[in-house]
């Protein structure tokens, strides 16, 4: 039954001519390309200074990652087995993950809620607004702010 349904249905479509397509648009019609380069011929098009941006920005990025994953892994277990605590690790690690999985669970909810999102976008503005006038605006209010940054740093190094 399903086959002849399709049969029929492939029998009462009109077939059209690809030249007879009338175009409602309010755009110039622009000819068909005769070729479409690749890749590789589009970036010989460049002018030179713009291959000497290319090749610097290249030989800069290898120049930072020159690290072998054999070391990395070293200096890793080197870090591992001078803790004293590996439990606290552990469990501040999983703890950790456990906060950003309920924060996204609860992100999630909030945002499927219909009018909540477009409070929450505001809320956020608001806060932003607040916290650039209140500690970047002046320069008095933005040494403070790196005071209590320094500060804070302290704190977590446990330098205080």
């Amino acid at each position: 039954m399903a086959a002849a349904a399709a049969t029929v249905l492939i029998a009462r479509i009109p077939t059209t001519n690809v030249t007879t397509v009338t175009r409602c648009s309010a755009l110039p019609y622009l000819p068909r390309r005769l070729s479409t380069p690749s890749f590789s011929t589009s970036v010989k098009q460049f002018p030179e200074y713009r291959k000497s941006l290319f090749q610097t920005r290249a030989s800069s990025s290898e120049e930072t990652s020159s690290s072998d994953p054999s070391e990395l892994f070293t200096d890793l277990k080197q870090k591992w087995d001078a803790l004293e605590n590996k439990s606290t690790v552990l469990l501040y690690g999983g703890g950790a993950i456990v906060a950003v999985w309920l924060s996204a669970t609860l992100v999630g909810a909030i945002n499927s809620l219909p009018l909540l999102p477009k409070i929450m976008e505001l809320v956020g503005l608001g806060y932003t607004g607040w916290f650039v006038y209140r500690y970047l605006l002046f320069k008095s209010s933005r040494k403070e702010l790196a005071t209590d940054i320094e500060d804070i740093k302290k704190k977590i190094a446990g330098t205080e």
